[in-house]
């Protein structure tokens, strides 16, 4: 029971991270990463979920220094 715990866990293609993830969550990171950089639902969701938090706070602070010269900050990421 170990060694298929440890596969499960360990082993196999990286998957998207949606384990105990809101399936709403999912669907606005995959609908605004989308949005922005036109790439497919199938890369997105390939990325863990790491990877993709990751993008959509880099996609957010592009938009906040657009939108807001000067400013910092990570304003316009989806909730």
């Amino acid at each position: 029971m170990l060694s298929l715990r440890q596969s499960i866990r360990g082993g196999g293609e990286p998957g998207g991270g949606t384990l105990g993830y809101l399936p709403e969550r999912i669907f606005r990171e995959v609908a605004y990463i989308a949005y922005h950089f036109h790439w497919s639902r199938t890369d997105i969701l390939s990325m863990t979920h790491k990877e993709r938090r990751r993008w959509v706070k880099e996609i957010a602070s592009i938009n906040n220094r657009i939108n807001n010269p000067g400013r910092e900050g990570e304003a316009g990421e989806p909730a």
